[in-house]
C-alpha cells in the first residue's frame, strides 16, 4: 500500500510538479545554509564552535532550527525568525488598534498589512544581524577584512537579503509546492541536524558518556510523545449544526445537519513557533552585546534556554499564543453570525447563546490542549538535566522540535492525500485517507 501511494503520488503531474518543486526550494535553501558571509574565516568558526562553545546554550538553540546556518554564519543564518517576529507584532497590533484592523479588512488591506509586515522583517534583521556581527568580533581571527565598517555594512545587507530571500522561497513552497512554506523550511534545518546528531549520540554511548539504560528510556519517552503529538493532532470536538429549510427563488436549501470539526489543539504548532520566536530575539541581542554591556549580560543568562526562567516565559507564552492564535482564526463570534445568517443552530443551544458557546467550547480545548504543548516544549530542559543529553539530541527527543516535525508531516501528509483524492488515487494510509478521531 505505501508503495502503491509513493508511485500514485508521481503518476499524478500536478501533485508530482508540487513536490519536486517543494524539493528544489528545499535544495536552495539548504545551499544558502552553508554558504558564508563574506568576510568571515570559515576555519576559524570551525575550531571555535567545536571547542569553546559548546556551553552556549542560545548558539546550540539557535543553530538547530535553522540547520547548521548559525554556526557557519550563512547568508541563511537567521532563518525565517525574524519574519515570524515581525507577525506576531503586527497581528498583535491588528488587535490593539481597531484602526489597523479596520484596513486590514477593506478592499486590498491584507496586501497593505503584508508589505508592512516585510517592511517589519528589513528592520528585525538589521538589528539582528548588527548583534551578529558583535558576536563575531568576539570570535578569534574569524574576521577576515581589517576595517570593521566594511564588514559590519556587509554582514548586515548580506544577512538582511539571505533572510528576505528565505521568506520568499516560503511563499514559493506555500503556492506552488507541498505544505506549509514557512514551516517546511524550519522542518527541513531540523531534519538537516538529525544525522549528525545520531551520530554524536552513537559516539558518546560508546565512550561511556550516557548510560545506555538513560538511552533506553529516553527513547520509549520519545516515542510515546511521538504518539500522543500524533493522537492530539488528529483529536476532534465536532459540534453539530442544523440547517432549516428555505426557499430562494424555485429552490430550497437546507434541511441538511453538519458538523463544526474544533481540533483538540486549534491552533497546532504555531504558539510554540511564535514562542520561541518572540523569546530569540531579544535572547540574541542580549547574548550577542552581553560580553560588553553589564545588564545584557545578565538578562542573557537569566533567559538562558536550559534554565526555569526561560522555560517558564516560555510555558506562558505558548498558552498566551494558543488563545491569541485561536481567537484569531476562529472567531466564535464570526462563527455565530455565518451560522445564524444561514439559518442554522446548535441543537440544544438558544440562538442568541451560539456566540457564547463556541467560545466556551474553544476555551475548554484551547487551555488543555497549550498546556499539553508546553510539558513537549519543556522537554529537552528535562532530558538535559536529567539524563545528561547534549543539547543536539535532547532538542530531537521532545520540545518545540518535535512538535514541528510531527506537525508538519501531518500537514504535509493530509495536503497529498487531498491531491490524490482529487485526481481518484487511493490515499497514503490503509483506508485511503488520515482519519481524525472524534472525542
Amino acid at each position: 500500500m505505501a508503495s502503491n501511494a509513493i508511485v500514485n503520488m508521481f503518476q499524478v503531474k500536478e501533485l508530482r510538479g508540487r513536490i519536486l518543486f517543494t524539493l528544489a526550494i528545499l535544495a536552495v535553501y539548504r545551499f544558502g545554509s552553508v554558504l558564508t558571509v563574506p568576510g568571515i574565516n570559515p576555519q576559524a568558526l570551525f575550531a571555535f564552535f567545536n571547542s569553546q562553545v559548546r556551553g552556549n546554550a542560545f548558539v546550540d538553540y539557535m543553530d538547530f532550527f535553522v540547520g547548521g546556518a548559525f554556526s557557519n554564519f550563512s547568508v541563511f543564518m537567521l532563518g525565517v525568525m525574524p519574519y515570524i517576529s515581525t507577525q506576531i507584532i503586527m497581528q498583535l497590533a491588528l488587535i490593539i488598534f481597531p484602526s489597523l484592523k479596520k484596513i486590514a479588512q477593506e478592499e486590498g488591506g491584507q496586501k497593505k498589512v503584508q508589505g508592512w509586515t516585510r517592511i517589519g522583517t528589513v528592520l528585525v534583521c538589521v538589528i539582528q544581524s548588527f548583534a551578529i556581527t558583535v558576536y563575531a568580533a568576539s570570535i578569534p581571527d574569524a574576521i577576515v577584512i581589517t576595517n570593521s565598517f566594511v564588514f559590519k555594512f556587509v554582514a548586515v545587507i548580506t544577512v538582511t537579503t539571505g533572510t528576505m530571500i528565505t521568506v520568499w522561497l516560503g511563499e514559493q513552497i506555500t503556492a506552488r509546492g507541498i505544505g506549509n512554506g514557512i514551516s517546511m523550511l524550519i522542518f527541513a534545518g531540523i531534519v538537516a541536524r538529525l544525522p549528525s546528531a545520531v551520530l554524536e549520540l552513537v559516539r558518546m554511548v560508546r565512550r561511556g558518556d550516557i548510560n545506555p539504560v538513560f538511552l533506553m528510556v529516553v527513547l520509549v519517552m520519545f516515542v510515546a510523545v511521538i504518539a500522543l503529538v500524533i493522537y492530539e493532532q488528529q483529536g476532534q470536538r465536532k459540534i453539530p449544526v442544523h440547517y432549516a429549510k428555505r426557499v430562494v427563488g424555485r429552490k430550497m436549501y437546507g434541511g441538511q445537519s453538519v458538523y463544526i470539526p474544533f481540533k483538540i489543539n486549534p491552533s497546532g504548532v504555531i504558539p510554540v513557533i511564535f514562542a520561541s520566536s518572540f523569546l530569540t530575539f531579544p535572547l540574541q541581542i542580549a547574548s550577542s552585546f552581553g560580553p560588553n554591556v553589564r545588564w545584557l549580560n545578565a538578562l542573557a543568562v537569566f533567559l538562558t534556554p536550559t534554565g526555569w526562567w526561560y522555560n517558564i516565559f516560555l510555558v506562558l507564552l505558548i498558552v498566551f499564543f494558543a488563545y491569541f492564535y485561536t481567537q484569531v482564526t476562529l472567531n466564535p463570534i464570526e462563527m455565530a453570525k455565518n451560522i445564524r445568517e444561514n439559518g442554522g443552530s446548535i441543537p440544544g443551544i438558544r440562538t442568541d447563546k451560539t456566540e457564547e458557546y463556541l467560545q466556551r467550547v474553544l476555551n475548554r480545548l484551547v487551555l488543555p490542549g497549550s498546556i499539553y504543548l508546553a510539558c513537549i516544549a519543556v522537554l529537552p530542559t528535562v532530558i538535559q538535566t536529567l539524563f545528561k543529553f547534549p543539547p543536539s539530541i535532547a532538542m530531537l527527543m521532545g520540545g518545540t522540535s518535535l512538535l514541528i516535525l510531527v506537525g508538519v508531516d501531518l500537514d504535509t501528509m493530509s495536503q497529498i492525500e487531498a491531491q490524490l483524492k482529487m485526481h481518484h488515487h487511493d490515499g497514503l494510509v490503509k483506508h485511503g485517507r488520515i482519519r481524525s478521531r472524534n472525542l
